[in-house]
């Protein structure tokens, strides 16, 4: 008795020991101690990240009272002001409050904005969560599907003009900044050709420069990544089976070799992820984008310590409760990363 090679293939073997109803009850088990180190190692993070965004603003010179009541203020008025805003308190006492309001969503007053720090944050971030999960997006739909054409088209040492023109290309957008990028997007389509707004947030069109300069280098740079893994796939068994069966070119890269890179695709979304956040500082910065990353540098530059300071934490915990979700769901997909997990 026979057995067709292309029903055999590692895809299907993949989906089966990716089913959850396949784990059983030891493979709950472990699906829920592996969650619950995750979560484990979530809190160890958020209390890391928040230690370090106290201290870090701290350690910048100047004296954010004397900032944010300007150079004719008095002596005595910045004093009282220090005072009230518990500035001459011990660094403990002070780190102790901070605690104390982060645990309760109370992150104090902007000493530049005059506003609840949650206010500031909930009014800006939603402009960021936009741009960031945009731009990922577009770098996850531009990279992986050309990734696997590059491989496609250059296995085997086969058309080395298109492997020398691609490695090229997409060697040289990766290592430039997302700032250059940026101004020169904004000097081509905005100020020369005047097709896209040059800064601010309103309307669709506004998106476009912005997201196009967080994106492209991080497209460049996964693509590359995306080639290589998907690379090692083709020399696998089952996919010389696929292509001995003459199977459609379609099926065989999207329906075959995709579903083994997912693993190493949603591995990459969370490196992708955190690099982006990171680049909305300066995207936003260029283009007057009214999210949190202009926000962050106005702070920084007043000493202004509890809107920095959010910012901060905000920008972690999207950081790590996304990927947190990523392990959630690379061991729903793969099962025995449980296992391996130490």
């Amino acid at each position: 008795m026979t057995t067709d090679p292309i029903r055999a293939l590692p895809t299907d073997d993949f989906a089966s020991q990716a089913t959850p109803s396949r784990v059983g009850r030891a493979g709950g088990r472990q699906l829920s101690a592996f969650i619950l180190r995750r979560l484990a190692r979530l809190a160890y993070s958020v209390v890391a990240l928040a230690t370090v965004a106290f201290l870090m603003i701290r350690l910048i010179p100047g004296d954010p009272v004397r900032n944010a009541l300007g150079i004719n203020a008095t002596a005595a008025v910045v004093e009282r002001q220090r005072e009230s805003l518990g500035l001459n308190d011990p660094l403990w006492m002070q780190y102790l409050d901070f605690w104390k309001g982060l645990l309760t969503w109370d992150l104090g007053d902007s000493f530049s904005l005059h506003l609840p720090v949650t206010t500031v944050i909930e009014q800006r971030l939603p402009a960021t969560l936009e741009l960031t999960f945009l731009s990922l997006a577009v770098v996850l739909l531009v990279s992986v599907p050309l990734g696997i054409l590059a491989a496609a088209f250059t296995r085997g040492g086969r058309r080395q003009f298109i492997d020398v023109a691609y490695t090229t290309m997409s060697g040289l957008l990766a290592v430039i900044p997302e700032f250059l990028i940026g101004v020169a997007l904004v000097y081509l389509f905005a100020v020369q050709s005047h097709v896209f707004p040059v800064a601010g947030r309103a309307g669709p069109s506004s998106y476009v420069l912005p997201v196009l300069a967080l994106s492209i280098g991080t497209a460049a740079a996964v693509s590359r990544i995306v080639r290589v893994e998907a690379l090692t796939v083709f020399q696998q068994d089952y996919m010389r089976t696929a292509r001995s069966k003459r199977m459609p070119r379609r099926r065989l890269y999207f329906r075959h070799a995709l579903p083994n890179l997912m693993t190493s695709s949603l591995t990459i979304a969370g490196i992708v992820l955190a690099s982006l956040v990171a680049g909305t500082v300066l995207t936003e910065t260029i283009f007057s984008w009214p999210g949190l990353g202009l926000t962050i540098v106005d702070a920084v530059r007043s000493k202004d310590f509890p809107l920095a300071q959010g910012i901060v934490i905000v920008y972690g915990l999207i950081v790590l409760v996304a990927n947190l979700i990523i392990d959630i769901a690379l061991v729903c997909l793969d099962p025995r990363s449980a296992l391996k997990d130490t």
